[in-house]
């Protein structure tokens, strides 16, 4: 039987802010000299926070599970005030928010400011949203889709920003139906090249593929996205948060298996898949 080709995405894995963040993170864990905690996952794939755990950084829900020693804001962001409560407790403070996130955060501020009222299109309760959200007012809205727009009562000027890893499609479905029920929309597109460049080098290889594999976390919002539109191209798309996951079935008539993986998954995480992969390949 014939050995089938593996083909990773050009643009797969861990982008510049998870990169940054982990770094902070393990810098930390061998520096500080006290206790080392994220609060919340550090980034959206539970592999990844175990490992930081064994490095000794440990994870909490809440400033009020932290008594002592290092913080670390997760890349996500946080609302202001978390912050502020932190510092008021004495705790070292290191933001490991993405500077790309960050520029959210400051894009939201300045349509506040100038009188406009906030929509985010991207998913309600994500940490990232919520802490968006955690630079605007009490006008602003979270809307994942247009029918979402239905029953809200806009004002005249709406200011819209992105939750980062959001595709173009959602971004222009919500611009669409605003146009059509605002007086004056004024967008700042903040959706991130690494997720573009993630989501189109995706794309392009499952329109090719037999089987596509999408290694990450299934809590990650942009790995589950690119799941999702791997799978619209290349009905055999499975999704994978280790690759003790893989099963060597899913392959058996394949002669192009593409791998890609979201802006959270290291670089080691798809090596290990592209391993597995290789060995049901080789066994042949």
């Amino acid at each position: 039987m014939t050995r089938f080709t593996i083909e990773v995405a050009r643009h797969a894995g861990v982008c510049y802010g998870v990169e940054r963040a982990l770094s902070l993170a393990y810098g930390a864990a061998q520096d500080a000299t006290g206790p080392v905690t994220t609060l919340g996952p550090l980034i959206h794939n539970p592999l990844v926070v175990r490992e930081l755990e064994h490095a000794g950084v440990r994870t909490a829900d809440a400033i009020d599970d932290i008594p002592a020693g290092t913080v670390i804001i997760r890349a996500h962001g946080v609302v202001p005030h978390v912050i502020d409560e932190a510092r008021k407790r004495g705790l070292a403070v290191l933001d490991a928010t993405c500077p790309y996130v960050k520029k959210v955060h400051l894009a939201a501020e300045k349509l506040v400011r100038e009188g406009y009222q906030l929509i985010v299109v991207g998913e309600g309760g994500h940490p990232e949203v919520e802490g968006i959200m955690g630079h605007a007012d009490e006008r602003a809205l979270v809307i994942s889709s247009p029918e979402e727009l239905d029953d809200v009562e806009l004002a005249r000027k709406v200011g819209v920003v992105v939750q980062t890893t959001q595709t173009p499609a959602a971004l222009s479905a919500v611009v669409s139906a605003l146009l059509d029920c605002a007086h004056e929309v004024r967008v700042i597109n903040t959706i991130c090249a690494a997720t573009q460049e993630r989501q189109d080098s995706a794309a392009e290889l499952a329109g090719r593929a037999d089987v596509m594999v999408v290694v990450g976390g299934k809590n990650s919002g942009n790995t589950r996205r690119l799941a999702q539109i791997c799978a619209a191209r290349c009905p055999s798309t499975h999704h994978i948060e280790e690759s003790s996951e893989l099963t060597s079935e899913w392959f058996t008539d394949a002669a192009l298996v593409g791998v890609t993986a979201g802006a959270s998954t290291p670089a080691a995480h798809i090596e290990s898949a592209v391993d597995v992969i290789r060995s049901f390949s080789e066994s042949r």
